[in-house]
């Protein structure tokens, strides 16, 4: 059977109707795991690519859409475990703390995830961009089979050493919302503080005989009629009674004549 290749140079490319959505447990698992161990993938849809040799904008596919690369960690310096994260127009820095990647049932550690937000110029005085990044790699556990010897020096171990030189990347641009909107949704609290409005629906009951809490009076006009309908509930003509016999003795609208 012939393997199929969703992506064209470099470029992710899927038939109309399907969407690339994968879970943080599958990225690690199905994706990052296999090609660590080099198994054969679920299908051809993540390229290889270093993002750290081009900006976020540059890199390959659209830029309005989650993107996903494997790529290869570049050590900063020759002796240590920081990756060289700068790019042509500025660098990837790491913000908050990495995250555990769980299996579905919760009772195995698989991966980690780190989160990076791009900065243009250079360190420490760049400017932030709304560009995000999701680093995933594996964690030491996931680098051999149970009850397998160790072995002293890791770098003899061709497993640990991909492990550690593979990650999985998840770029994308976060959307910031207009000032507009974000005053229409949030108020200020006592403390000065942003909060979401609570927007509650009115309902009203047109079919009460009281019409003052409506505010549906009629109003005056120069041609002397107000256009509002006006409700009855008194003897009427016969047309009228049997208009308003599917509602008994409930009130009923008339247009004003």
């Amino acid at each position: 059977m012939e393997k199929i290749n969703f992506v064209k140079n470099g470029v992710l490319r899927l038939p109309p109707g399907f969407r690339f959505h994968p879970t943080d447990e599958e990225l690690v698992v199905q994706y990052l795991k296999r090609k660590v161990f080099a198994c054969p993938l679920p299908a051809s849809i993540i390229p290889e690519v270093d993002v750290c040799k081009s900006d976020p904008w540059d890199l390959p596919g659209d830029v309005e859409q989650e993107r996903y690369f494997f790529s290869t960690r570049e050590a900063k310096y020759p002796n240590g475990n920081r990756s060289n994260r700068a790019t042509g127009s500025g660098y990837w820095k790491a913000t908050g703390l990495d995250k555990q990647i769980v299996t579905s049932r919760g009772n195995q550690v698989v991966g980690m995830k780190k989160t990076l937000v791009f900065y243009r110029g250079k360190p420490p005085h760049g400017t932030r961009t709304d560009w995000i990044m999701h680093e995933y790699r594996l964690v030491n556990s996931e680098t051999s089979p149970p009850n397998a010897p160790t072995k002293k020096n890791p770098s003899q171990n061709p497993v640990m050493v991909a492990m550690e030189n593979w990650v999985l990347c998840r770029i994308f641009l976060k959307k910031r919302s207009t000032k507009n909107e974000e005053e229409e949704t949030c108020v200020n609290n006592d403390n000065g503080n942003r909060k979401p409005r609570n927007i509650k629906p009115v309902f009203y009951d047109f079919m009460r005989k009281d019409r003052t809490d409506l505010n549906l009076a009629p109003t005056s006009s120069s041609s002397g009629s107000s256009g509002i309908t006006e409700v009855s509930s008194s003897n009427h003509e016969s047309d009228d009674h049997e208009e308003s016999s599917c509602c008994n003795s409930l009130p009923y609208f008339k247009r004003k004549q």
